[in-house]
């Protein structure tokens, strides 16, 4: 069975989108779900490949004890789609350029806003707010959101993985 995977998107992928990948597979890890999910990050620009996680993005998650991976930034491309059983988006720009890129219909389906998942978002409010402008508040609130929501999605998980088995709906099939 292939393992189901998600991709997370923001703009430049070295802040809220690699943030969200390793709070989603440290949860994913612990729900003992290692074997069975794979965690992706990208950004939808280019400037910023190659680049290391920003610093202040990564000493936040280092005092939050989580294990930050030597990476570089990527981009997401139109053919992350047939990899990828969810793509969710960081914020409504990041999602319009993922909309964009869909490479027909169906792929529709597997794309979300990250925080679609996240109990206390709003109809209103339900961006990761890019903190790359601010101070080390805006990286505390994202790694915040970032934790919540990476929580509702694990639990949730199991029916999207089971949903996806049901309906032969692997984008790899």
């Amino acid at each position: 069975m292939e393992p189901y995977r998600i991709a997370v998107v923001c703009l430049g992928n070295i802040c809220r989108s690699p943030t969200a990948e390793v709070v989603l597979a440290d949860r994913v890890a612990r729900a003992g779900l290692g074997d069975h999910v794979v965690v992706d990050s990208a950004g939808t620009g280019r400037w910023e490949l190659g680049n290391p996680i920003d610093s202040r993005a990564e000493a936040e998650l280092v005092a939050a004890r989580y294990d930050v991976p030597t990476r570089s930034a990527q981009q997401f491309t139109r053919s992350w789609f047939a990899d990828h059983d969810l793509v969710l988006a960081m914020d409504a720009a990041n999602y319009a350029d993922l909309e964009e890129m869909l490479p027909d219909v169906s792929a529709s389906t597997r794309l979300r806003m990250f925080r679609s998942f996240d109990p206390q978002a709003t109809q209103g409010d339900d961006e990761v707010v890019d903190p790359w402008y601010g101070g080390r508040s805006g990286f505390v609130t994202a790694l915040e959101m970032i934790e919540r929501t990476a929580e509702a999605i694990v639990g949730e998980l199991p029916g999207l993985i089971a949903q996806r088995d049901a309906q032969g709906d692997s984008p790899r099939d």
